[in-house]
């Protein structure tokens, strides 16, 4: 037994050791253990320096055997060669931004994102010298005119946040590759359980585990994957930065990320199933979701997605009062500041997400007042729609 001894000491010596070291400890538990320690013992330095050499546990800030084991499922389900896991989205993002770009260097973003994704880019990074263009990723001519010979990242969602716009990533990445530059794309509104970014080109895909990964909404935790050489110099990173997620959020990540494939396909049905009952409601004004033919990159996801996803936003006319009405009506659908829970959940990024952008900068990628995000959930399809068409109903009717 590791340090046992027969010599007796005080007791408030004794306090702080006795069964710190488990006796005949089970092997092969039906679900991994939570190790819930800052640091592993070793029995001297050529013990510590075999640690090191066999990359193995010796300081939480470094390695954790739950972050480990999260990162490897991660690794499997994006197709990459490594991954990391993070304290959160964002952090995922941030490590991955700053492993890639230094002062002088520019990077080339999709302008409908997550709104503290621009803000990573346009003020933290702008900041220290790297500047940032953001423009419609849609339209791949402009894409290529606006590549710089200093351009070094471009940076999009698989579906962006709030306007549900599809870019065309096989395309992005033959740019991007073209010029020199890496392709990063941000998966967490389809998961690989619908999209895997790396397959189509990508060289790193972040991921906001948080969402849909772990689909039940207490966790915060992120992952960055992609080849093993940008994994690495992001892990050197993070060690400095410590955005590492802690152990207890990994392992429920990974406990959610066991029903994914079941529950985000369901929640992509029933996203598709609620845009198409809203896109013929009189009250509605649009509904943005891939599923509709309408939609201007109908034909795009389908064939880059194995699904349309479980994310839809709606345009609702500019009256407040109404709004609310609407969402006091609905039954189950709630308001969350997060997204990808068995819940159905609504947002308004007027008020969260690009509550920093001034409105004309908001309506310039489509984000009006009457909007609404819906991340739609596990509920029984039809009792979904109808509570909305209900809620609606009531709310506009009059």
């Amino acid at each position: 037994m590791f340090k046992e001894s027969d010599k007796e000491f005080s007791f408030e010596t004794e306090i702080l050791s006795k069964g710190v070291y488990i006796k005949n400890p089970t092997t092969n538990p039906e679900v991994a253990p939570i190790f819930m320690t800052t640091a592993f013992n070793v029995e001297d330095l050529d013990a510590l320096e075999q640690r090191y050499d066999e990359r193995g546990f010796c300081y939480n800030r470094n390695r954790n055997p739950n972050r480990s084991a999260l990162a490897e499922l991660m690794t499997y389900l994006e197709h990459g060669e490594d991954s990391i896991a993070c304290s959160s989205g964002m952090a995922a993002i941030s490590t991955a931004a700053l492993s890639i770009v230094k002062k002088g260097d520019h990077i080339l973003s999709d302008m409908t994102l997550y709104g503290e994704s621009m803000e990573i880019f346009s003020d933290l990074l702008g900041g220290y010298g790297v500047e940032t263009t953001f423009i419609d990723f849609t339209d791949l001519e402009l894409v290529k005119k606006s590549i710089r010979p200093n351009t070094k990242m471009l940076y999009t969602e698989t579906v962006s946040n709030p306007m549900i716009t599809v870019p065309n990533l096989r395309a992005l990445a033959d740019i991007a590759h073209e010029h020199g530059a890496l392709l990063v794309v941000d998966n967490t509104f389809m998961t690989a359980a619908l999209c895997r970014p790396l397959d189509l080109g990508a060289d790193i895909v972040v991921n906001s585990l948080t969402k849909f990964a772990n689909g039940h909404s207490d966790a915060v935790c992120g992952a960055l994957t992609g080849r093993a050489d940008l994994v690495a110099k992001a892990y050197h990173l993070q060690v400095l930065l410590g955005t590492q997620a802690d152990p207890f959020s990994s392992w429920l990540v990974q406990r959610g990320i066991r029903t994914m494939d079941l529950r985000v396909p369901k929640q992509a049905e029933n996203a598709s199933a609620l845009a198409h009952a809203l896109a013929k409601s009189p009250y509605v004004l649009k509904v943005n979701h891939p599923s509709l033919e309408n939609h201007p990159q109908h034909e795009l996801a389908k064939a880059q997605f194995k699904g349309f996803g479980g994310m839809l936003s709606i345009e609702l006319p500019d009256d407040r009062q109404k709004m609310n009405k609407f969402m006091r009506a609905l039954h189950f659908a709630h308001y969350a500041m997060t997204l990808g829970g068995y819940r159905t959940s609504l947002a308004y990024p007027v008020l969260s997400s690009h509550s920093d952008m001034s409105e004309e900068e908001r309506l310039k990628i489509g984000i009006t007042n009457g909007l609404l995000r819906i991340s739609c959930g596990i509920e029984n399809t039809d009792d979904l729609v109808n509570d909305f068409l209900e809620a609606l109903e009531i709310a506009y009717k009059d």
